[in-house]
């Protein structure tokens, strides 16, 4: 199996607000090894990464299902709540959802995850 790791930053809604006008009015360059991928807190990130999503994504990554369907058989669970939960997997750079022209295929992005939070990350106050 290839690991593929996400680096996520947990940052507060207001606080991401200035890191990104700071970027986009050139004030700010990210550095390369800065998360990529943000949450506003730690129980967002948990809602999204949680246990039942994590046995979800090692599903994906090991059966490699061509459908949400396929998928849907696989875990026993309904194709609705887990189209659900992937595209807000998808929102974060989690899972690619790839249309084809009858279905939709789930692919993992991301298989471990760095994750760094702190008073001071971002910008300096």
């Amino acid at each position: 199996m290839n690991r593929k790791i996400l680096k996520i930053g947990i940052m507060p809604k207001p606080k991401f607000q200035a890191y990104t006008m700071a970027i986009a009015k050139g004030e700010y360059k990210p550095k390369h090894n800065e998360p990529k991928i943000w949450f506003a807190s730690m129980k967002t990130l948990a809602q999204v990464l949680s246990d039942e999503n994590q046995a979800l994504l090692e599903i994906i990554d090991k059966t490699q299902p061509n459908s949400i369907d396929e998928l849907a058989e696989t875990t026993g669970k309904k194709s609705n709540p887990l189209f659900q939960s992937l595209k807000t997997m998808e929102r974060y750079g989690i899972v690619e959802l790839v249309k084809t022209s009858k279905t939709i295929r789930p692919i993992v992005k991301a298989t471990d995850f760095q994750i760094e939070c702190g008073l001071y990350l971002g910008l300096a106050n």
